[in-house]
């Protein structure tokens, strides 16, 4: 096919720590590159105040600090980035077409690094206080919350982590969770159990939450007695997993009961020429750093794969 405006080598779907990597690997290659960026630019960390455990940064970097970094390494070795969304594809014959709400793309090869959303509770209230006590990111917000009563929801090493967190802040921690144990790895699960303001509500999920301007209480409901009860709260934390970003790939890649890309031989999807990097397929590991190195994977694997197609074995 003949180089037009909208044909590139690769176009990356996504833009956080694994898109960012992919594109400064594939146009360091010598390909060319487009980064469409998605709805939120940068991904997870652009919502994360200071990150600590990033390898060469010994003191910290913020999160859209450290993105905008990653944004500038990729367009300084030649990538294009348009800040737009996707919103359908089609995978059935090469080059494959992106089509997004402003333009239509085309590609020999395609990454995938369109990550994960915080899973939401789906009651009465979330939606509407959202950003008024309601929150999904305790390092980002745990600030504003001094001095208050604080709910996190959740049992595993994210709740029990941001509940952690959120003490340095808040007048007392409760977390609620529908167990009657931590799902969070035994040290950290000991060091909340441990905590004089971390309170914990077992076998109990939270119905409905209410406020005026803002938060300031929630219901929870006992799950083997089903009587409920309302606490004062001035903010109540999501801490119950995520969602891949993946519904605009539903029908084209093999994906697994939870949404999440399902990958074979590292980084290739169901699609010969489709790979995938980060969040989107790694729901165990789910870290700014690891979503770097499998962005450098399937970057490498893009190169070695477009090289075979151009020049064969």
């Amino acid at each position: 096919m003949s180089e037009t405006s909208n044909h590139r080598d690769v176009i990356i779907i996504g833009s956080g720590p694994a898109g960012y990597t992919a594109g400064i690997y594939t146009s360091r290659a010598r390909l060319s590159v487009l980064i469409i960026s998605g709805t939120l630019p940068g991904g997870q960390l652009m919502t994360t105040s200071e990150v600590e455990n990033y390898p060469g940064f010994p003191t910290g970097i913020f999160g859209p600090e450290l993105m905008m970094n990653m944004r500038q390494q990729a367009e300084r070795f030649g990538a294009a980035i348009v800040d737009d969304e996707v919103i359908k594809v089609d995978f059935k014959k090469r080059p494959f077409t992106i089509t997004t709400h402003a333009e239509t793309y085309t590609a020999d090869a395609v990454i995938i690094a369109t990550g994960a959303s915080p899973r939401k509770i789906g009651i009465s209230g979330e939606q509407k206080y959202g950003g008024r006590g309601v929150s999904y990111c305790a390092t980002c917000d745990g600030p504003f919350f001094r001095g208050e009563d604080i709910v996190v929801v959740g049992g595993g090493d994210t709740a029990v982590e941001e509940a952690t967190f959120l003490t340095k802040f808040g007048k007392s921690v409760r977390i609620v969770h529908r167990r009657d144990s931590l799902r969070a790895s035994k040290i950290m699960a000991e060091k909340a159990l441990a905590n004089p303001k971390i309170k914990f509500s077992w076998n109990s999920v939270v119905t409905d939450i209410t406020g005026d301007k803002k938060v300031s209480a929630v219901t929870i409901k006992d799950t083997n007695t089903g009587k409920e009860s309302k606490i004062t709260a001035g903010g109540i934390f999501v801490a119950i997993g995520h969602e891949p970003n993946t519904a605009v790939f539903r029908g084209h890649l093999d994906l697994d009961d939870k949404g999440y890309m399902v990958l074979k031989d590292h980084t290739r999807t169901s699609v010969e020429g489709v790979f995938a990097a980060g969040d989107v397929h790694d729901h165990r590991y789910r870290q700014a750093v690891t979503a770097a190195g499998f962005g450098c994977m399937a970057a490498i694997d893009v190169e070695r794969w477009l090289s075979e197609q151009r020049h064969g074995n």
